[in-house]
């Protein structure tokens, strides 16, 4: 199978889809490998790296586009690559379309085969391939927050841990899962004091015993909700319903309760965010303060430390990318129902049901298509 690797052109994303040892493998399978030249340059990957992996360097991205069968990328489309995409061609990459109506038809209209990182699951109840970049964005969140809470970020001039005589940061992290557990375990080894909300009784029992009561753990309701928002001088949005919308936990009404100076970290804002005022960010201009309250809502959080999250993103993808590659993606997905979960647009037609809610967009069955 021919596979293209087109260079990331989001506002500052440094990522790239597949590592030098990611072409390696491939190639040594039979495929080909074409990588955008200085596809991996953000991600300390030179041109060199690949050719001596085996991959055919293309300075032409129209040219790349044209002969790939199966296209990966990181973040979503841009409206000029979508542009590009052809019935016959699969594309697999984050997409995140319960927050992106434009996207999702622009993909419909394409007709080609769109599979999303991040709906893929596991037999664990797991989302494998998003779980990476949730690591790095958890963990990325409190290094964001800390900078924001200095007086020059519009912050309240707080440091994280304090010091001596001097009470650390209150810390509130909504949401136990990937996210947030990375966030929370970040936020305690600086010192903060750490509290985790989460609806998830069975949930909060794991965390509370991983970490022996050193991060608190509440039942989350309006009323804990409110609490937190008083309290806090951090508050980490790790909310996730998968393949869906995120629901916005915090009006802007909350803002006024709000310690001046506060921060909020939207990591749910590639869902549309979990707080009413979030809108998304880039690293050229992170933050922004809505009233005295500076929110950070970058949108590619990871594309910051793109060597680490290339390396982790590949890592978690190659066997899937692989499948593709091998038996292509209507083989590949009636073989792993896990996979399954991936197909969101096929051929015109939507097949997650979440983003079809969002939009009011008719919804086929995988299997359907699968059978035809």
């Amino acid at each position: 199978m021919h596979i293209g690797v087109p260079k990331e052109i989001k506002n500052h994303e440094y990522r790239v889809a597949l590592t030098p040892g990611g072409v390696r493998e491939l190639v040594a399978r039979g495929h080909q490998v074409g990588v955008q030249a200085e596809a991996g340059i953000g991600s300390g990957y030179p041109d060199d790296a690949y050719r001596e992996a085996g991959a055919d360097i293309v300075a032409d991205v129209d040219a790349l586009w044209a002969s790939a069968e199966l296209i990966l990328k990181v973040k979503e489309p841009q409206a000029e690559e979508v542009a590009r995409l052809r019935p016959e061609q699969t594309l697999f990459t984050y997409l995140h379309l319960a927050a992106e109506e434009m996207l999702t038809r622009g993909l419909i209209d394409s007709g080609a085969t769109c599979i999303a990182y991040e709906t893929v699951t596991d037999g664990l109840g797991g989302l494998p391939l998003l779980a990476p970049m949730s690591r790095v964005a958890g963990r990325m969140a409190v290094q964001a927050g800390a900078h924001s809470l200095e007086k020059a970020q519009g912050g309240a001039g707080i440091l994280l841990p304090g010091v001596p005589g001097v009470a650390p940061a209150k810390v509130t992290v909504i949401g136990g899962g990937v996210v947030g557990e990375n966030a929370a375990r970040m936020a305690l080894g600086l010192g903060a004091e750490v509290t985790i909300l989460d609806k998830s009784l069975p949930r909060l029992e794991v965390l509370d015993h991983r970490y022996q009561g050193r991060i608190r753990t509440v039942y989350s309701t309006t009323e804990t909700l409110e609490v937190a928002v008083r309290e806090s001088d951090m508050i980490i949005g790790a909310v996730l319903v998968p393949g869906a919308a995120a629901p916005k936990l915090i009006t802007r009404a909350m803002l006024g309760e709000m310690k001046p100076g506060s921060v909020l970290v939207d990591v749910a804002i590639d869902q549309g965010g979990c707080f009413e005022t979030s809108k998304p960010t880039t690293h050229a201009e992170p933050s922004y303060v809505v009233d005295g309250i500076v929110h950070y809502c970058v949108a590619n959080m990871p594309g910051a430390v793109a060597r680490t999250s290339t390396q982790a993103l590949t890592n978690a993808t190659l066997p899937f990318v692989i499948a593709l590659a091998d038996k292509g993606w209507k083989q590949a997905l009636a073989d792993d129902a896990h996979f399954r979960a991936g197909l969101n647009v096929h051929a015109g037609q939507l097949t997650y049901t979440a983003v079809g809610e969002a939009f009011g967009l008719e919804v086929v069955a995988t299997e359907q298509i699968l059978k035809g």
